[in-house]
């Protein structure tokens, strides 16, 4: 039986053109569509103004080189494309912009051509965006803190490219969602690297750690913005490998990411995360770094 999902009409960028979401049309043999060959990018924005456009532009560009897709769109000629959604998403939804926060997606394919393996220079990518009201985490999660499970990294060794070929962090995050639990902490050869669709950090005696940065984690633009966070704040900042035990054994444990921004992991497998009267409660490096997240949204 089919299940027909009405489609939201607002407006959305593909290929030189703004037009409805629900009339917008690519090739069935689109190289996304048929391979996964391409990259994406997800920007929230605040205040009408995409945040840290700077770093997501130049993270689009690293995974653009690194699969070879050809796309000149400088960073001024986004930021014009997404003003204008941001405005039309808006007004769409009826509220003033500077009120909602929200959520811009932008995809880039290869391009359509014949199902071939062989990557052919000459394609035209197929460029497209939308924007979405951004879902954040709910005031229970953040006051009581979220539940993980872990999982063997079982996903392929290019984790630093964004690419839209997610089967493997669906089949990651299945994984959490199937033990009722928010995100899967994975780790590869006894170490971590990170979540199905979050970095994940270590806090230990006032210090916060992370997963190098490397081709088996990508670089959320969150660990260039806990980087400065940590400095403002004092804190001692530190990208090395982590062992699974430090994990277990962690005063703290933060998820990151564009939705989540920062959110408290106070159980991982059934056990409390923290020591003492702490455990199983956010910390008071989570709710500081929180607080300086908000300051630098303003």
């Amino acid at each position: 039986m089919n299940h027909l999902v009405a489609l939201p009409h607002h407006l959305c960028y593909l290929n030189g053109e703004y037009l409805p979401l629900n009339e917008a049309r690519v090739s069935v043999l689109d190289r996304g569509f048929i391979f996964g060959d391409g990259i994406y990018e997800v920007v929230p924005v605040y205040g009408g103004k995409p945040f840290r456009w700077a770093h997501h532009h130049a993270r689009m560009a690293r995974s653009l080189q690194e699969v070879r897709i050809p796309h000149a769109d400088d960073a001024a000629t986004w930021a014009a494309r997404i003003d204008h959604l941001v405005n039309a998403h808006a007004a769409h939804t009826g509220q003033r912009v500077g009120n909602i926060e929200q959520l811009i997606y932008i995809q880039i394919t290869r391009g359509v051509a014949p199902r071939d393996h062989v990557i052919d220079p000459q394609l035209s990518p197929t460029v497209f965006a939308m924007v979405n009201t951004m879902k954040p985490p709910s005031a229970e999660q953040r006051e009581h803190g979220v539940s993980c499970v872990s999982a063997h990294d079982f996903r392929w060794e290019k984790g630093h490219i964004k690419s839209i070929s997610l089967l493997s962090a669906i089949l990651a995050r299945d994984i959490s969602h199937q033990a009722h639990a928010v995100e899967t902490v994975m780790f590869r050869n006894g170490h971590l690297t990170e979540a199905s669709s979050s970095n994940v950090w270590v806090v230990k005696n006032g210090s916060v750690m992370a997963a190098p940065k490397d081709n088996l984690v990508l670089e959320g633009i969150r660990y260039g913005l806990l980087e400065e966070l940590c400095a403002q704040e004092g804190l001692s900042y530190e990208l090395r490998p982590i062992r699974r035990s430090e994990v277990f054994d962690a005063d703290e444990l933060l998820l990151t990411s564009a939705t989540k921004e920062v959110l408290p992991i106070t159980h991982l497998d059934g056990q409390a995360i923290g020591h003492g009267a702490q455990a199983g409660r956010p910390g008071p490096i989570y709710q500081r770094l929180y607080q300086a997240y908000q300051k630098v949204k303003q």
